[in-house]
């Protein structure tokens, strides 16, 4: 909360900042962007050694604002305050904290809602693919522009535990610890199905216009308030929606109707509009694209444990026992892949009620591990 502008339990206020790259970026895809921007926030200050700074990689449809306000008028804060700020888990107190938002979104780096040099209009449906490997890639040149050489500690939840993955391996020497958390080293079958369901059901939208909506007034919002409800299904668990929702009608009794006479019913209605309202249909095609190319294995014969071998960071692997989108047993695959390979790696399932959101929740024991797991590096960087 803000008392005036100054902060009470959190980082307070924060702007966003822009960092803009003018040389061309080598697509995995084998395109080419010519410069780009990422914007970012940062909470915290770096010490003068430049050595407490910690990356924050976001998940499917976050962005860079995770901590304190951008008004006082805000009614909510960044999307991990509970865990980000001044003697919270993640202390800025001690820390650096930097939050980027990948290329490809819609949250103001360089995506699809971007103007195209070459024709004046936004890309749209015409920006290239990315892959996990070209947000690191792009991570890593915002490291150097922020002056920063190694991170203490590099943390993702989800997708963005996947980027945790691919910078341990890619760049090891510019991590020392990271924390994997809620991820897989792959989607399974069944993920790529979700994804590939709530893609069509944006495409087959009437407004989608083969992704050329913007020169229209109207946007494929139905599409994509049908992919954010179905995602929303998979972030819960079962015995989350029976224990918010169970079968109560909002009314109290039955219409005989199609209009929305369950509370999950209308609360998955609400949840997609809210949606609707702050995401792009384009950003969302290519990031659930993004989840299904990972998969490191790939380049090793299939092998994660050999695909792990450069890694010289230290692993701290979270899931979460109501998790069945990324369950505990992809976590294990990781932690097992990491031993095999002779690995510095620590794991813990936390019990939660609240599916694959978990890692996004104020969940005490969850909390408590992070904050130890810090309070370690802390005290080997001399900071505690």
């Amino acid at each position: 909360m803000l008392e005036g502008t100054k902060p009470v339990d959190n980082v307070g206020l924060v702007e966003p900042k822009t960092a803009h790259f003018s040389e061309s970026l080598a697509l995995a895809s084998g395109s080419e962007l010519h410069g780009f921007d990422i914007v970012y926030e940062t909470y915290g200050e770096l010490n003068k050694e430049r050595s407490n700074a910690i990356l924050i990689c976001h998940a499917l449809s976050g962005d860079h604002h995770v901590a304190g306000y951008h008004t006082p008028q805000d009614k909510k804060p960044g999307w991990w305050d509970n865990a980000i700020g001044p003697n919270k888990a993640i202390d800025t107190n001690r820390f650096f904290v930097v939050s980027p938002n990948n290329i490809g979104g819609c949250s103001g780096s360089t995506g699809p809602l971007t103007t195209n040099a070459d024709t004046g209009k936004p890309y749209g449906p015409d920006f290239p693919l990315v892959t996990v490997k070209d947000w690191v890639k792009t991570q890593t040149m915002l490291a150097d522009q922020l002056g920063i050489d190694v991170w203490a500690v590099i943390i993702g939840g989800s997708l963005g535990g996947m980027q945790c993955l691919e910078w341990s391996i890619a760049y090891p020497d510019r991590l020392k610890h990271t924390f994997v958390i809620a991820a897989a080293p792959k989607l399974s079958t069944q993920n790529i199905a979700f994804n590939e369901v709530a893609r069509q059901a944006i495409r087959s939208d009437q407004n989608f216009n083969d992704g050329h909506y913007y020169e229209n007034d109207n946007k494929p919002e139905l599409g994509l308030m049908l992919a954010r409800m179905l995602g929303h299904i998979t972030y819960l668990s079962d015995d989350a929606l029976d224990e918010k929702f169970g079968r109560e009608l909002r009314d109290g009794e039955i219409k005989f109707g199609y209009e929305a006479e369950f509370q999950i019913e209308s609360y998955l209605r609400y949840q997609g509009r809210a949606f609707v309202g702050r995401f792009d249909a384009n950003s969302y095609l290519l990031l659930t694209k993004v989840l299904d190319y990972f998969d490191p294995a790939s380049e090793t014969g299939g092998s994660l444990a050999k695909a792990l071998a450069p890694a010289t960071a230290e692993f701290l692997v979270i899931s979460f026992s109501s998790d069945w989108r990324f369950s505990p047993e992809r976590s294990q695959e990781i932690v097992s892949a990491l031993l095999d390979a002779d690995k510095c790696v620590s794991y813990i399932e936390i019990q939660s009620k609240q599916g694959h959101d978990s890692f996004l929740m104020p969940i005490p024991r969850y909390h408590q591990v992070m904050s130890t797991a810090l309070d370690r590096i802390a005290e080997g960087l001399g900071i505690a």
